[in-house]
């Protein structure tokens, strides 16, 4: 994975046209771009060398050795490369995959080093970059030099006359002797106004060159798409499995203080009043009764409690009445609106389920909110959900992940959960509000 950093957003008192050219990001870009010829140069003759001399070698046992040792050298100039990379062009680029040898011995990590697609891109990252690092250095090393050059003419035009005897530059001249000099007041400052446009094209003209830099070392030089994809799915895992545990851990919770400490009360309180059915059936009858009305409050805590695993009105009726039912529990008025085609997968629906109760559990306690509104479509193979309400606003976005503020509605762990199945997450909460949340999800798990 690639990333770039240290892109925050300033106030500034020039456009970006201007500050440009004197802007630490143009001569840090230019510099990459300096630095990139003689690096690219030692690149491109090390694995030429190696590549020639190992496939030189293949009649021999030595030629797989060495164009092995090759390989590996390109990949440790590859990770000087993303360093630089990392330095001058604040480019994040994550390393590629390890080598990794079944078995030990020298032979097994020259199989391992042959079979890495990494090693192999590294090899062609020093073939292509030679090329397009002297193209680069050339275009920028002439537009930069003239582009200055042209703009302080005024201040070096007297050395002409002095030193060179001649009344200013020679745009051309021809075989009778006859020359242009750019030496009138308007040719000088017409040539200070040509540079002063280059001085402000050249810093646009090194980032797109740079940009192409950026392109080669991500994909060449970083992990590869696979392997950043299994990476992904390894953390996803981990957050199913974690997620897991922590229900697994809240409902062995709510059984333990809540149903079962009432049933074990129950008990406790049937088998009193049976001991007092003969002496005393007015106070057995008492127990009985109360013995009722904590039965009727077990059953409504184990409802409540299947229909935050999974309700069954969602498993039979869908998400319109399943969410209706939702709404119907929250604090403040509701408006649901579901119009899906069709029902989306199992997975899929449980998890829209979850992320709508925990918005509507927020807007009850948080909010402050008169009304609420919910929303759920289908977008091409993406479900949309969005919870709208009127509260006070002001949930937070923190770059370690969602939050609401002081309210501590939890969003983080919604987050987490649509980020396990390739979600999205977005939120929308101004001072003073409304707060709007979008979650988007695939159609198909």
């Amino acid at each position: 994975m690639a990333t770039e950093y240290g892109s925050e957003r300033r106030e500034h008192f020039l456009p970006a046209a201007l500050r440009a050219p004197i802007e630490g990001r143009t001569w840090r870009e230019f510099g990459y771009l300096l630095l990139s010829l003689p690096i690219s140069i030692v690149f491109f003759t090390f694995a030429v060398a190696c590549v020639s001399l190992g496939a030189g070698l293949l009649i021999t046992f030595l030629g797989i050795p060495v164009l092995a040792a090759g390989l590996a050298g390109c990949r440790g100039l590859g990770a000087m490369e993303r360093a630089r990379a990392r330095g001058l062009l604040g480019l994040e680029v994550g390393d590629p995959d390890p080598i990794r040898a079944r078995k030990g011995g020298l032979m097994s990590w020259v199989g391992a080093v042959l079979k890495s697609g990494a090693s192999w891109r590294h090899l062609l990252y020093a073939l292509l970059h030679f090329p397009w690092a002297i193209f680069a250095f050339v275009v920028s090393v002439t537009f930069w030099v003239n582009a200055w050059a042209m703009l302080t003419y005024p201040l070096w035009h007297w050395t002409f006359p002095r030193y060179l005897d001649q009344s200013g530059i020679a745009l051309y001249g021809d075989s009778d002797g006859n020359q242009f000099y750019v030496d009138t007041p308007f040719e000088i400052g017409s040539t200070a106004a040509v540079g002063l446009v280059l001085v402000l094209v050249t810093p646009w003209l090194i980032r797109a060159l740079v940009s192409f830099d950026r392109v080669m070392v991500t994909g060449l030089l970083g992990p590869s798409t696979l392997a950043t994809r299994v990476v992904e799915l390894e953390s996803d895992r981990g957050v199913v499995v974690d997620t897991a545990a922590a229900d697994l851990r809240r409902i062995e919770r709510d059984l333990h203080d809540g149903a079962q400490a009432r049933l074990v009360a129950l008990a406790m309180d049937l088998g009193l009043a049976k001991e007092k059915l003969a002496e005393d059936p007015d106070a057995a009858a008492r127990m009985v009764d109360e013995a009722h009305g904590e039965v009727k409050v077990a059953l409504q805590e184990l409802r409540d409690l299947a229909r935050g695993i999974h309700p069954a009105v969602l498993t039979d009726r869908g998400l319109d009445a399943a969410l209706s039912a939702v709404a119907s529990r929250c604090t403040v008025p509701v408006t649901v609106e579901v119009d899906l085609p069709s029902r989306p997968a199992p997975a899929i629906e449980g998890i829209a389920y979850f992320i709508v109760s925990e918005l509507l559990q927020n807007v009850s306690k948080h909010a402050q909110a008169s009304r609420a509104t919910v929303d759920v479509w289908r977008s091409q193979d993406r479900l949309m959900l969005q919870v709208t309400d009127n509260g006070r606003g002001g949930a937070t976005l923190p770059i370690s992940g969602f939050a609401a503020g002081t309210a501590g509605s939890g969003l983080a762990g919604l987050a987490e959960r649509l980020d396990a199945v390739d979600g999205i997450l977005a939120l929308d909460s101004p001072a003073g509000g409304p707060t709007t949340v979008t979650a988007e999800l695939p159609w198909r798990g």
